[in-house]
C-alpha cells in the first residue's frame, strides 16, 4: 500500500550529490502527501546551487516512478536559505546564522595528517592577537586535538539560558568533544549522532559576540562536513594541504565538496612546505609547490606557505601556539599573514 512511510522509504534511495547518505536521513525531506495515486514531496536544501537542486528533483521523480499505483508526481525542491529569509550561503553572507557571530570560516583538508588543527589553533590565536574576537570549534568528534593544542581541558559550564559556556584560552573561546569525554575514552558513534552533536555545538553554545568563528573540520567529506553546511551558512572554507600530489589530489575533493554546497573557497594553505637546515639549506621533504599550483589551477588565493619548524610542533604539544609563545619568530609569520588576509577580506 502506498503511504507516506513507503514514499519516505523509497526516497532513501536518493543520495545527496557527492555523498553516500540519502536525503531522508539528512532531514531534507520536509513534507510528503499521498492520495488517489498522486504523490507530492517537499524537499528543502541548504544548497542554493541550481545543478544540485535539479539533480535531486530528477532523482526523486525517478525513484518515485518505480512505485506501483503512482499516477502523478510533484517534487518541489527549495533552498532553506531562500524560504526562511536567511541569507544565501556565499562570500560575506553570514550575518544571522549564529546570533552575534559575524563570520564562520571552516578549516578543512581532504586527508588527515596535513596539520589542519595546527593551522586552526595558530590562526585563531593570530586573529585574536590582531584584535578580532574569535571562537574555535573543534568538529573532529573522533579525534579532537584542539584541547591539547590550545592548552586547556575543562568541562564547559552551563549558563542561565541552559547553554554551554565555552572555556577560553589565549583570547579564544573554545568548544570540543575533548571537553566532554573522559581522558582517552573513544567516541564510537554513527552519522546521526555526529550530526546532532555538531548542531548542538553551533546552536546550544553561548558564543557571544564574535568577529570570527573558525571551525576545525575532520579530514574527508562526510557527515561532519555536510552537517555543518546544513546547520549554519558558511562564509568560506580554508583548505590545508601539503606539497605532495597524494595530498593535493585529495584536496580537490574537499574543494569539490564546498562547491557542491555553495561555500566559497577563501584560499589554500600549504603546510610542511620545506625544512631549513641550520646551515640555511632548504630541503623540500614533501616536494615543491603543490599547494600554490593547485591554487592557480582552481583560481583561488594561495594564502601562505608554512615551513617545518620545531617551534610549531612544540607549541602544539605544549598547548601554547607559536603565535602566542613567539609571535616575532619566523614560524609564526605565515599564520599572521593568513589572519591579516581574512581580516582585510571583510574590512
Amino acid at each position: 500500500m502506498m503511504n507516506e512511510e513507503s514514499i519516505r522509504e523509497r526516497l532513501k534511495t536518493v543520495k545527496y550529490p557527492g555523498y553516500s547518505r540519502d536525503i531522508v536521513s539528512f532531514g531534507f525531506v520536509k513534507e510528503v502527501a499521498v492520495g488517489n495515486g498522486a504523490v507530492s514531496v517537499s524537499v528543502e536544501l541548504t544548497s542554493t546551487t541550481p545543478d544540485v537542486q535539479r539533480q535531486i528533483k530528477n532523482d526523486c521523480e525517478n525513484a518515485l516512478r518505480a512505485l506501483p499505483d503512482v499516477k502523478s508526481i510533484h517534487v518541489d525542491v527549495k533552498s532553506a536559505a531562500a524560504t526562511s529569509g536567511s541569507p544565501t550561503v556565499g562570500a560575506g553572507a553570514n550575518q544571522s546564522g549564529i546570533p552575534g557571530v559575524r563570520r564562520v570560516v571552516a578549516i578543512a583538508s581532504g586527508k588527515g595528517g596535513v596539520g589542519k588543527s595546527t593551522v586552526s589553533a595558530n590562526l585563531s590565536c593570530a586573529l585574536a592577537s590582531l584584535g578580532s574576537s574569535v571562537g574555535l570549534l573543534d568538529c573532529d568528534i573522533y579525534g579532537p586535538s584542539i584541547p591539547l593544542m590550545m592548552g586547556i581541558n575543562q568541562r564547559p559550564t552551563v549558563s542561565a539560558a541552559e547553554k554551554l559556556v565555552p572555556p577560553e584560552n589565549h583570547g579564544v573561546k573554545l568548544m570540543s568533544m575533548g571537553f566532554l569525554v573522559d581522558g582517552d575514552s573513544p567516541v564510537i558513534w554513527r552519522g546521526p549522532m555526529i550530526m546532532k552533536t555538531i548542531q548542538q555545538f553551533i546552536n546550544a553554545v553561548e558564543w557571544g559576540e564574535l568577529d570570527f568563528l573558525l571551525v576545525d573540520l575532520p579530514p574527508g567529506t562526510g557527515d561532519a562536513q555536510l552537517s555543518l553546511c546544513q546547520t549554519v551558512p558558511l562564509d568560506g572554507g580554508v583548505i590545508v594541504t601539503t606539497p605532495q600530489e597524494a595530498s593535493v589530489g585529495i584536496v580537490r575533493k574537499g574543494i569539490g565538496m564546498f562547491h557542491k554546497v555553495n561555500v566559497p573557497i577563501l584560499g589554500i594553505v600549504e603546510n610542511m612546505s620545506y625544512f631549513e637546515t641550520p646551515s640555511g639549506e632548504r630541503v623540500e621533504i614533501f616536494g615543491n609547490g603543490g599547494g600554490r599550483k593547485e591554487a592557480d589551477r582552481q583560481k583561488v588565493p594561495f594564502l601562505a606557505e608554512i615551513p617545518l619548524f620545531t617551534e610549531i610542533r612544540l607549541g602544539g604539544d605544549n598547548g601554547i601556539p607559536v603565535v602566542v609563545s613567539s609571535p616575532d619568530h619566523r614560524a609564526a609569520q605565515p599564520f599572521f599573514q593568513i589572519a591579516k588576509t581574512l581580516r582585510e577580506r571583510w574590512n
